[in-house]
């Protein structure tokens, strides 16, 4: 399987199976920003359910579109500081957040200037919780589709409103008594909690459905 993705921030646990499953990964970066979108933002599980991670981007006010690769973060408040706390609040108890602490640590204390630079820093350090190192390569331009193509088109991931194609079978999760199983989390989420049985589950994923409707 060869797949075309945006990169996105702590992808959620599709997209992370699609680039886990990948033998050749294409990451879009010639695309037009959109917002609203797993660009620029991640959803956690906390004790009062699925919670928002949003970066700030910054206006440029200057009209049109602005290409992702353009993308500057807004750093006029600690928006970093921010979503470790969550993430610490979030999975201090889980069994393998203080395992895999020390590797995701430094990413939310370094400043990015580029969302695009953030995004695969987020990724590569996604990798080396899993213990991967996929092959991937960047767009050179942007192409409204693949049909003809030997990647699969599955940029459709990134966006944050879309119906989910494909069942994801339940794991424990902190919170689950409370809230029950909360799916289609980041795939920190997962992580957190299943820790090195994380990359088997993502393997294991069915994602023909996906496929099957890709854009």
């Amino acid at each position: 399987m060869k797949s075309v993705l945006h990169p996105v921030y702590f992808p959620d646990i599709l997209t992370t199976a699609a680039l886990v499953q990948s033998e050749q990964i294409m990451y879009e970066v010639c695309d037009n920003y959109q917002k609203q979108s797993y660009r620029n933002r991640m959803y956690i599980g906390t004790a009062n359910g699925r919670l928002l991670l949003n970066i700030p981007i910054k206006h440029t006010g200057t009209g049109g579109h602005k290409k992702t690769a353009d993308a500057q973060i807004e750093q006029s408040f600690l928006w970093q500081r921010q979503h470790w706390r969550s993430l610490v609040i979030a999975y201090r108890t889980s069994p393998f957040f203080e395992f895999y602490e020390d590797e995701l640590h430094p990413l939310f204390h370094t400043e990015f200037d580029s969302l695009l630079n953030l995004n695969k820093a987020s990724l590569h350090c996604i990798y080396e919780m899993l213990g991967i190192m996929p092959e991937a390569t960047d767009t050179k331009e942007y192409k409204m589709n693949y049909e003809d193509s030997e990647y699969d088109d599955l940029r459709v991931l990134a966006d944050a409103k879309r119906k989910p194609e494909v069942h994801l079978p339940r794991y424990r999760q902190v919170f689950e008594e409370k809230n029950g199983f909360i799916p289609h989390l980041s795939v920190l989420d997962l992580i957190f909690n299943l820790g090195p049985e994380s990359l088997s589950y993502l393997n294991d994923l069915d994602l023909k459905p996906l496929l099957n409707s890709k854009a």
